[in-house]
């Protein structure tokens, strides 16, 4: 397998952060993503060369090896095993170089040994290996989640239609099994882990299952009472105000929240908060009645 420079993919450098990586995958994600270059063959293998450069280098664990063994690093493991054994057999007095190990060839000759390629005579065993588990970030908004839908993820080049559950929160980790690398020697795929980022771009907050909302209510209104309408989630109720309600007074809409995860049909509540309007601009009409209120309630 021919080296692959991620550094050089990702438009970083090798010094570069976990936080420069991650706004270089963006910046290039956005500019190569598929939905914007329909059709456009180049800008489709870009893209997929940058997701999986991603997926090495926003892991520390990966980025470590990948820096430390190049095109070999999914097998550090074996190699650090082997490197062990090698020190043992120094310690008992059996004493061999690295080139008696690896050879000429070195170190990719040695992985292509070990995982079934050359190795001869006794020593060949065909080891299963399993695969390496991929990581991804998906980026969603509040909508998005509040119904179940299915969506299609490019992962190492590869189409994944998953269905993204209702509920699902920001930070939350779910795991697609056997949809990582492939097994090593006939063994198991790795799995796939699916981050969510999720952005909130509506005028609710959102607190477990429970959504939340102030709104404005008119002075009159909150004096004599009345219906309004107001916006939920999901469209738009009537609501019935009680007389003399005060500023910061709290609804409960029950089952008007957000969806409960993986719970059909659970939703949480909707809080509503009144802020009562003092109305402005009033005619010389309106003051002489407030006035005349004034000295009603003052008498």
């Amino acid at each position: 397998m021919a080296f692959i420079d991620y550094y050089k993919i990702l438009e970083v450098d090798k010094k570069a952060s976990d936080k420069d990586i991650k706004k270089a995958y963006r910046k290039l994600a956005r500019k190569y993503h598929p939905d914007l270059n329909p059709n456009d063959k180049i800008a489709e293998k870009k893209f997929k060369e940058i997701n999986e450069a991603n997926e090495v280098l926003s892991n520390p664990e990966n980025r470590k090896k990948y820096d430390q063994y190049g095109k070999d690093w999914q097998h550090a493991e074996q190699f650090e095993k082997a490197k062990q054994q090698q020190q043992g057999s120094r310690r008992q007095g059996s004493y061999q170089s690295a080139d008696d190990i690896f050879g000429d060839s070195g170190y990719s000759d040695f992985f292509e040994s070990m995982f079934g390629g050359r190795a001869s005579g006794r020593s060949r065993q065909q080891v299963k290996f399993r695969g390496q588990d991929f990581n991804a970030e998906l980026q969603l908004d509040l909508k998005d989640v509040y119904t179940t839908h299915k969506r299609t993820l490019t992962i190492n080049g590869k189409n994944i239609r998953l269905t993204i559950p209702a509920g699902v929160k920001n930070g939350q980790v779910i795991k697609i099994k056997d949809h990582g690398g492939e097994g090593i020697n006939g063994g198991p795929r790795g799995d796939l882990y699916i981050k969510f980022s999720i952005t909130n771009r509506s005028n609710f907050r959102l607190d477990k299952n429970n959504l939340y909302k102030t709104i404005d209510l008119d002075l009159y209104t909150a004096v004599l009472g009345g219906n309004i309408t107001v916006d939920t989630f999901d469209g738009k109720v009537q609501l019935k105000v009680k007389p003399e309600t005060q500023n910061g007074t709290k609804v409960k809409l029950k089952g008007k929240g957000f969806p409960v995860y993986k719970k059909e049909g659970s939703f949480g509540d909707l809080y509503i908060t009144y802020r009562v309007q003092i109305p402005t601009n009033l005619s010389d009409r309106e003051k002489n009645i407030f006035k005349e209120l004034q000295k009603i309630r003052r008498s």
